[in-house]
């Protein structure tokens, strides 16, 4: 016998929908609050049975469910969100928690449940890391327009290179109103705080892609350096557990890494430049960069599928890197 079950989270409950295959007993209900031992006190239900196996969807919260289906000795299957989604057909009645956790069991149950990869935990962690990195930046990036928009708005020739020092020395001379120099003045402070944070983040992730065997194999592509390989490395996962398909949807660290890379293979001299240049010549504007974005992923994909086991062993945790090596 065995339970087969799905599990619906969202942040204030888990609604959970199982079957008992010998009894044919269904059970339904809701975990409050949606925490790690919430969901400890309900699976030591089950007393540690080998044969129960739930569904999760691949939304924001699965990871600690995840983890505790593991800790009880039960089997998770992680559904991917869009698939999952589309399989629910045409709405006939209002969309609830309940009724998605009942398609999750039904989908696993028929062998439907269309399965994402769930990574080791060391990759998570260097993954959260990636996009913190990217959301650090994301916010410098936000700083700075503020700044360039404010310049403008007054009349302020445009500054450029706003954090090196030619730039800080030409902020400090613009003339501004009080209230303009005001947001220049906390602008500036907001953009060296968080560079305070973004710099060791950074060399901390670029250390781990040039000791990572799979991200430094990501290396051997024009473009991709240390810090978009490792993101790259941790954001694409195993490559071995689907066919060579390119989803639309993805993380936007990954588009992040792709792109950052893509401009860099554009440059003078790199194998990619006929090509952004031949594109560039065509379409213009960004579909140049997306398109070497796109070919890099393909690339990336099948180095890491040819890698094999080797491209998963090795160093996974940035701190433990020296930052020179």
């Amino acid at each position: 016998m065995a339970i087969i079950g799905g599990c619906d989270g969202h942040r204030q409950q888990i609604t959970f929908d199982d079957l008992d295959t010998e009894t044919s007993e269904v059970r339904t209900g809701e975990l409050r609050p949606a925490t790690r031992p919430a969901v400890r006190e309900w699976l030591a239900g089950f007393d540690g049975r080998p044969d129960v196996a739930f569904a999760v969807e691949g939304c924001t919260g699965w990871r600690f469910v995840v983890e505790e289906l593991r800790r009880a000795g039960a089997t998770p299957h992680l559904a991917e969100p869009a698939d999952t989604a589309s399989l629910r057909g045409r709405k006939k009645r209002a969309k609830t928690d309940r009724a998605d956790a009942k398609l999750l069991r039904g989908l696993l149950q028929q062998g439907r449940l269309p399965v994402s990869w769930v990574p080791p935990t060391a990759v998570l962690e260097v993954r959260t890391r990636g996009r913190l990195y990217v959301s650090l930046m994301d916010e410098r990036r936000a700083w700075q327009q503020r700044i360039h928009a404010q310049l403008f708005q007054q009349g302020v020739p445009p500054v450029r290179g706003l954090l090196t020092a030619d730039g800080q020395a030409a902020l400090a001379a613009a003339a501004l109103s009080p209230a303009g120099r005001e947001l220049v003045d906390s602008a500036r402070a907001a953009i060296d705080h968080l560079s305070a944070q973004i710099d060791p983040l950074r060399a901390r992730l670029q250390a781990l892609g040039r000791a990572q065997p799979g991200a430094r194999a990501l290396t051997a592509c024009s473009g991709i350096g240390p810090l978009t390989a490792v993101i790259i490395w941790a954001e694409l996962g195993d490559c071995r557990r689907a066919p060579g398909h390119l989803a639309r949807q993805g993380s936007p660290a990954l588009r992040w890494a792709l792109y950052e890379a893509a401009k860099a293979s554009a440059r003078t001299g790199s194998p990619d430049h006929a090509y952004h240049v031949a594109v560039r010549e065509r379409v213009g504007g960004k579909r140049p960069a997306l398109s070497v974005a796109r070919t890099l992923a393909r690339r990336a994909h099948h180095i890491l599928r040819a890698g094999g086991d080797a491209a998963w062993v090795g160093p996974t945790d940035p701190d433990a890197i020296p930052s020179a090596a």
